[in-house]
């Protein structure tokens, strides 16, 4: 199989949430975007580690999605306790 196939057919979807967070002005859509965008990047890495069989590109994967995720929870939590305390 060849890995630039695989690739390309990964990135096609990315570009699904890019849009919407262009499109949205709302700051949720967007995190929610990002979130999605993180998401399916770390993926794609972890298939690529496998398909290479190459395990540190695979922990980098591992270590995206798990730790991506939750600072992107964390900005999340920030910008709502901001919005409460402003109002």
């Amino acid at each position: 199989m060849n890995l630039n196939l695989v690739v390309i057919a990964m990135i096609l979807p990315l570009l699904i949430p890019i849009y919407e967070a262009c499109k949205d002005d709302s700051i949720w859509q967007k995190m929610l975007a990002f979130s999605s965008i993180a998401t399916k990047t770390s993926v794609m890495i972890l298939v690529i580690s496998v398909l290479r069989d190459d395990w540190m590109i695979g922990v980098v994967g591992v270590i995206i999605l798990s730790v991506g995720n939750a600072a992107l929870m964390l900005l999340a939590h920030v910008i709502k306790r901001m919005s409460d305390v402003s109002s």
